[in-house]
């Protein structure tokens, strides 16, 4: 226990030496000063003064000479000093005798000493009777005695009692860095669950305003983890630069979850070197997190056994992360057996992917039986992933409102393929108001798809527009055009080729054959055909035949007329005739008419 002076005592006198770390020749003036002192309470303690005989019990004991410190202390009790009676008590506890040492502080608690009661109540405390450690320590904080306010606020936090915040606050305002922390703690509990963060019962940053500023108090007493969650809180803000300096400061005072989370800012900021030697001082620590963090880094490298050496460090941390590392770097070596084996120590310590991933593995496998409760037990435990996953496996079985129970449950986890699906879904029962909630979020989650539907809903909507003159933009685009654009930036083919249709409808040509020529490039059917028409109107007919050309091997039938046009107008009759057939073939109904009707003509002239 500290030793718990009053105003007659050294520890409050001021009159204590304190270490500057300058020169040798200051110590020894220092030194000597402090023998004079000694020298002159000794004489006055000899003669009866008692404050005296008290200080120097004092300074004797806080420099650890007990047996010289005892007789003075007793003798300056026995004058009812209740300093000394405090002080002895200290003494008392340190020689190994705390139910004497209790007694000498009591008689300076009912003296008015707030630091004996502090010393009392915990006394108390440690003894498991805390009606009687309540009472001490709140005579003792009710004085003032920052260490009796902020014991009491302990008590009664491990109590439930709604007082114990008033009492942490009272120490947190007078300094106490270890109270400052908690009550920032607390307020963060009250405003709510923050981020996951490892070892804390809640996140980094809750939202409490309040928070931040005792977490900064703290930091500056040098709580590191008061700093580590101030850096957080402040890297959530995006002021990284000072989150920077709380989790240095943090890490340098041996937090190792700081030195992990200044590794993360470091790589982000693109210093994997930096970041590495900060993760592998905090995997040293035994943070699992880093070792997770150096494995990532090495099997970026292609370094996989340094990489596989940090995960399994990662696992003997107690970090299931490590586990569920290792399987996947088993399993893009190609070796199965190993990544489910690791899948599944992951997942039956409850790591949600590794559940995913196991499932996943056993789908491959063509095992759906083993794989559904994984999917079910990841999807139950919060995997966005399972939940989708669940959905395309009763798909798969034609179990369709299972399928959208699941894919609803992922859409409103943000996921924006199973918001497409369920979007699809909603329009197909006719619900367009609910097709566009979710084909919104699907399209702004990035799905191509989703923003190719949604603008084709919107599409449907608008009122026709009149017909306009190549080369003459007269209109601005509306939002389904918008959409259709997101999904042909996405590589989304069939929008690509939308997109240049409504160009072409305004009049901008350039940027129709554009779009045209990137569908057609890509594969689509359609694109090379409207590619061709624009190149054909635009007096370009030899280029156009190439891409009818490639849009009627593709399978379109109004490609492949079009060819039968231009051989026939040029002579080529039975090349002509050649792609007439062709379209017979592929149709449509109106398609296959005319193309017959030309292919008889045709056929009549070559036999002529």
């Amino acid at each position: 226990m500290d030793v718990m002076g009053e105003k007659a005592t050294l520890f409050e006198s001021g009159r204590f030496a304190q270490s500057s770390g300058t020169e040798s020749a200051r110590d020894e003036l220092v030194d000597m000063g402090e023998a004079a002192e000694e020298t002159r309470l000794a004489l006055a303690a000899q003669s009866g003064d008692a404050e005296a005989a008290s200080v120097l019990g004092a300074m004797l004991l806080r420099r650890g000479d007990l047996d010289a410190a005892e007789p003075h202390l007793r003798a300056a009790t026995a004058a009812g000093d209740r300093a000394a009676a405090n002080n002895l008590g200290v003494l008392l506890h340190q020689r190994g005798y705390p139910e004497e040492a209790a007694g000498w502080w009591r008689i300076a608690a009912v003296a008015g000493s707030a630091a004996a009661a502090h010393a009392l109540g915990r006394y108390h405390r440690e003894r498991g009777d805390e009606p009687a450690a309540e009472y001490w320590l709140r005579q003792s904080a009710e004085q003032g005695h920052v260490l009796g306010a902020y014991a009491l606020a302990d008590l009664l936090e491990h109590r439930g009692d709604a007082g114990a915040e008033h009492w942490m606050r009272s120490a947190a305002e007078r300094g106490h860095r270890e109270a400052a922390y908690r009550l920032a703690r607390a307020l963060d509990r009250a405003a709510g669950p923050g981020e996951e963060w490892p070892g804390e019962e809640n996140g980094p940053d809750s939202g409490a305003p309040e928070a931040e500023q005792w977490y900064r108090q703290a930091a500056a007493r040098g709580h590191r983890k008061a700093a580590l969650q101030l850096g957080a809180i402040l890297e959530r803000r995006g002021e990284l630069k000072e989150a920077g300096r709380w989790y240095l400061t943090s890490a340098k005072d041996g937090e190792p979850r700081a030195a992990c989370a200044l590794g993360f800012l470091l790589r982000d900021a693109g210093d994997t070197e930096s970041a590495a030697v900060w993760w592998l001082r905090a995997a040293q620590e035994g943070d699992g997190n880093a070792a997770n963090a150096l494995g990532a880094l090495h099997a970026e490298r292609g370094e996989t056994q340094t990489a596989e050496r940090w995960y399994r460090a990662a696992l003997d941390a107690g970090d299931d992360n490590g586990a569920y590392n290792l399987g996947l770097l088993c399993a893009e070596q190609g070796r199965t057996a190993q990544a489910e084996q690791w899948y599944r120590r992951a997942a039956y310590a409850g790591h949600r992917e590794a559940a995913n991933a196991l499932a996943i593995l056993l789908l491959q496998g063509g095992d759906t039986t083993g794989a559904e409760p994984w999917f079910s037990k990841a999807a139950e435990a919060g995997s966005v992933d399972a939940a989708f996953n669940l959905g395309i496996l009763y798909a798969g079985r034609d179990e369709e409102r299972m399928a959208l129970r699941w894919y609803e449950r992922a859409a409103a986890a943000g996921h924006a393929e199973a918001a497409l699906q369920v979007g699809i879904a909603r329009l197909r029962e006719g619900d367009e108001q609910e097709a566009e909630r979710h084909l919104r979020c699907a399209a702004g989650g990035g799905s191509a798809e989703g923003a190719y539907r949604l603008a084709t809903l919107l599409d449907a909507r608008r009122p026709p527009e009149p017909a306009h003159e190549l080369g003459e933009i007269v209109h601005a685009k509306t939002e389904c055009e918008e959409w259709y654009e997101r999904a042909a930036s996405q590589g989304h083919r069939r929008a690509q080729v939308r997109v240049g249709m409504l160009a072409a409808a305004r009049g901008d040509v350039v940027e129709a054959a554009r779009w045209y020529r990137t569908a057609a490039e890509a594969g689509s059917r359609n694109g090379a055909f409207n590619l061709g028409l624009l190149l054909a109107r635009e007096g370009s007919e030899p280029e156009a035949a190439v891409w009818w050309a490639r849009a009627a091997d593709a399978g379109h039938g109004r490609a492949a007329l079009r060819l039968a046009l231009v051989y026939a107008r040029r002579g080529e009759l039975a090349e002509g005739q050649r792609w007439a057939d062709r379209a017979v073939e592929l149709g449509p109904a109106e398609v296959a008419r005319r193309a017959g009707r030309l292919r008889d003509a045709l056929r009549e002239e070559l036999s002529a």
